[in-house]
């Protein structure tokens, strides 16, 4: 586990969702400058942290729409530290929980130097690993249907049909190998994988 140590002059904390964030910047000292619920919005954001600009970090826990925030503060030279979200889960997780107290936590393992950073994707190469990670998905999906077809043939003592699953070519015919038309009708939606 990596830890954000770098010493600034403000720490800004962001509890971040889909429409609105929270946000909490904390001086060196750890006292509270600014507390507030702000919508999504790049502009009404830099305003906010204007007056803190001189020597200001910001951290957001990686959720899934962080890339505008990082493009954003990549964009007006304001560094951005990206939150490990399983450490980070494991560190700030309590009893009370809200958006306030979150984004002041994150301020505070920010100032302390106990912040666990992920790795910021630069911009240019975000899209291709969402693409990576969108074919793993269907790729195990794929796998998973044609296992649980495997599957099927060995609860009903059957033989596997000769050749492979795997084309769709290979599939034709298979739902029609069961008796039970359930079954038939189960095996028929999963040869489209």
């Amino acid at each position: 586990m990596r830890f954000y140590t770098e010493q600034h002059q403000h720490y800004c904390g962001i509890d971040l969702h889909a429409r609105t964030l929270y946000l909490c910047i904390l001086n060196a000292e750890g006292n509270v400058l600014l507390h507030k619920n702000l919508p999504c919005d790049g502009a009404r954001f830099l305003e906010a942290v204007e007056p803190f600009r001189d020597d200001l970090v910001v951290a957001s826990e990686c959720i899934f729409n962080w890339y505008w925030l990082a493009d954003l503060c990549a964009e007006h030279r304001v560094p951005f530290v990206l939150g490990h979200a399983l450490y980070m889960k494991a560190i700030h997780g309590g009893k009370a929980k809200n958006d306030k107290i979150d984004s002041r936590k994150i301020a505070i393992l920010l100032r302390s130097g106990a912040f666990p950073y992920a790795y910021v994707y630069p911009r240019q190469m975000r899209s291709t690993r969402d693409l990576l990670r969108r074919r793993l998905h269907f790729t195990r999906k794929r796998a998973e249907l044609l296992t649980h077809i495997q599957n099927t043939f060995t609860q009903y003592n059957l033989p596997m049909p000769s050749g492979q699953l795997t084309p769709a070519a290979g599939r034709e015919g298979l739902p029609e190998l069961f008796d039970d038309p359930a079954v038939r009708a189960n095996a028929r939606k999963k040869r489209h994988v």
